[in-house]
């Protein structure tokens, strides 16, 4: 590949990128200063502020990165996921976060006191996990029909060729359904139920009489406009009655209920279902040595987030007193979700900026473009798990 001209700032840059990068960068640099260097036809990363790098002189690593995207300090020119692949696929070592920091250090026009954390950034709180917390649920619903489709589905869809993406949320819907063996005038319990799709959909396709529980007041309220025979509560898991229930269904929540609540998690869905009956948990998984969420996911989506591998959350529900009959994973169906996700919500950004403004707008498309390679590359998975009591 060839090298363009170096020039301004950049130029001064870039040997310290390609030594971090084992000699060679992944991406061309423009800054502030109208400097331009990098190898030709990599991806552009801007730097419109010196402020990007000095988020990265204090957070070296993921979160300076994330920090810097977001206030609009750092940019990328083109195709943002495409820029990501490059860089995670490039030959050499990867910076380490020392080393970073120890050459950010020998820059004067880097050195300075610690940027403000962004506005749209989740303060760490003292207690996690606490009843009726819902921070990446906060937004009003408006913002997530930019985002996902006409079901309002807020979790991984399961693809045939020639789906759209409705298409595929109602194949994972009625996955689901069939899982639990669901038949009409069952009661079926949904954990975590978002903005109502699964019971929605039960009800309408399989006459189910569906309960929904969400911590999100926003949620309860759509639901509540798309209500045709279910019922919604605004609950927490720990405080359900009601029981025995024919079916429950739990779909990407049981992220969200924190490592040292878990075993209460699994034995209240036992509590909750009747002696045969069967337990559908779609929830992601990291492996033994993965990264799980990430300090960006953590601080600016779901700071309540935990991830762990596959086989401790079966063991979990084993020890509650489950039989796990099925395991079946949608990572590669995750990936092409958020894919999709994320082209819907580039078509609508600038009414996502006019509805929430310019920097929880680009904490999204961010998001969106991380969180599909994530799955993408394997850093993280996502399964649905059958259990049978």
């Amino acid at each position: 590949m060839s090298e363009t001209l170096t020039s301004g700032f950049a130029g001064r840059l870039m040997p310290l990128v390609e030594e971090l990068f084992g000699g060679f960068s992944p991406v061309a640099l423009r800054t502030w200063d109208g400097g331009f260097a990098g190898p030709a036809g990599a991806p552009v990363v801007v730097l419109r502020s010196p402020l990007a790098l000095r988020q990265l002189l204090w957070n070296p690593g993921e979160l300076g990165l994330a920090r810097a995207y977001v206030t609009g300090d750092l940019d990328v020119e083109g195709d943002l996921a495409e820029s990501f692949r490059r860089v995670w696929a490039s030959r050499g070592a990867k910076p380490g976060k020392t080393a970073l920091a120890r050459a950010l250090r020998a820059i004067p026009e880097v050195l300075g006191p610690r940027p403000p954390v962004p506005a749209s950034e989740a303060r760490p709180r003292a207690k996690r996990h606490v009843r009726d917390h819902a921070h990446d649920y906060d937004l009003p619903n408006e913002f997530y029909e930019l985002v996902l489709d006409p079901s309002m589905a807020y979790s991984c869809a399961r693809w045939a060729p020639g789906d759209t993406l409705a298409d595929a949320q109602r194949r994972k819907l009625d996955l689901v359904c069939r899982k639990l063996n669901l038949r009409r005038g069952d009661r079926l319990l949904d954990v975590g139920c978002g903005w109502g799709s699964m019971i929605l959909y039960a009800a309408r396709e399989y006459g189910a009489r569906a309960t929904g529980v969400t911590v999100s007041r926003e949620q309860r309220a759509f639901i509540r406009t798309k209500s045709a025979g279910v019922e919604v509560r605004l609950q927490d898991y720990r405080d359900i009655t009601g029981e025995p229930y024919d079916a429950i269904s739990s779909i990407e929540m049981g992220e969200h209920v924190g490592e040292e609540n878990y075993a209460m998690y699994a034995a209240t869905l036992f509590r909750m279902v009747k002696p045969g009956g069967r337990v559908v948990v779609q929830q992601r998984s990291r492996g033994g040595g993965g990264p799980g969420g990430g300090p960006f996911i953590e601080r600016y989506i779901a700071p309540d987030l935990h991830l762990r591998p596959l086989g401790e959350t079966i063991a979990i529900f084993e020890e509650a007193g489950f039989e796990a009959v099925h395991v079946e994973s949608l990572r590669e169906d995750y990936a092409r979700t958020a894919h999709a996700w994320h082209e819907t919500f580039e078509h609508r950004f600038d009414r996502a900026v006019a509805l929430v403004g310019p920097e929880l707008a680009r904490v999204w498309r961010l998001y969106l473009v991380g969180g599909g390679l994530a799955f993408e590359r394997g850093r993280m998975g996502v399964h649905q798990i059958t259990l049978a009591r």
